[in-house]
């Protein structure tokens, strides 16, 4: 994990609206970043239903809100359009953002350690932005 009252790495990823998105694009608004496994997984799939029912009341505070996985465009898509929801979601296939952010480490399930996404959610400070 980032230490708080860090600047948030820059980054520009893959995104379901068909363009690609980079942190400066927020300039002057608060960020949540949400990084999250899987699509399509029971988990994943709550957490983001509950940032698309919550989605107005970020928008109200100046808030964008978007979820990060290692999935491709295609998986997103797909996840986005059965589930409706209203933000978009980026890609990362290479691993690029998942490490600059350190939530790509170590997990332990059923007695095996495996390399995988640590499920973290991040508030950017529009005054913290490493733009």
């Amino acid at each position: 994990m980032l230490k708080i009252n860090t600047k948030a790495p820059s980054f520009t990823a893959v995104s379901t609206s068909k363009n690609n998105y980079s942190l400066k694009d927020s300039f002057g608004k608060y960020v949540v970043l949400y990084f999250y496994p899987k699509d399509n997984t029971p988990g994943c799939t709550i957490e983001t239903n509950d940032f698309n029912k919550l989605l107005p009341k970020f928008s109200k505070l100046n808030c964008e809100v978007y979820g990060i996985s290692k999935d491709s465009l295609d998986s997103h898509l797909k996840f986005k359009d059965k589930y409706k929801i209203k933000f978009d979601l980026l890609a990362d296939k290479d691993l690029k953002i998942l490490k600059k952010y350190k939530v790509w480490g170590k997990k332990k399930f059923m007695g095996r350690e495996f390399m995988g996404t640590i499920r973290s959610t991040y508030l950017i400070d529009k005054k913290k932005c490493n733009y």
